[in-house]
């Protein structure tokens, strides 16, 4: 039995619609949306080199970020290029000078990504 004392503080709520957080628009659809543009190994490395130094050449992020390969750091700087995340600006010199920066959906991402940080770094690993 409820303690009555308690029953007071219930208060009757619609029940949420489940295609909020559950939809093609949802929630969920949302976060797994974010989470593909930012999946892939070398992709956070890329970003947090960028929102630190605010402007990088690709041989500066070669040699930042150990064992990435030359394939691999275009193939995700592309992909990152391609979900509006950096910016790529070719100079149009030779030799060739190609820089990369955050965007603005770029910088609004990073706060996302350093709470994640402060989550893991606030919460022990599972035994």
């Amino acid at each position: 039995m409820m303690d009555p004392a308690r029953t007071h503080k219930k208060v009757p709520v619609a029940e949420l619609d489940r295609s909020v957080c559950l939809g093609p628009d949802g929630a969920v659809a949302q976060v797994t949306r974010c989470l593909k543009m930012i999946s892939g190994r070398w992709k956070l490395p890329i970003l947090f080199r960028l929102y630190a130094d605010g402007m990088q050449r690709s041989s500066l992020l070669l040699r930042d970020i150990p064992d990435v390969s030359q394939k691999m750091l275009t193939q995700h700087l592309r992909e990152l290029e391609a979900d509006r995340l950096i910016r790529r600006t070719d100079f149009g010199e030779k030799p060739p000078r190609v820089e990369y920066r955050l965007t603005d959906r770029g910088e609004a991402l990073m706060p996302v990504l350093l709470a994640a940080r402060q989550f893991s770094e606030d919460h022990d690993r599972v035994a």
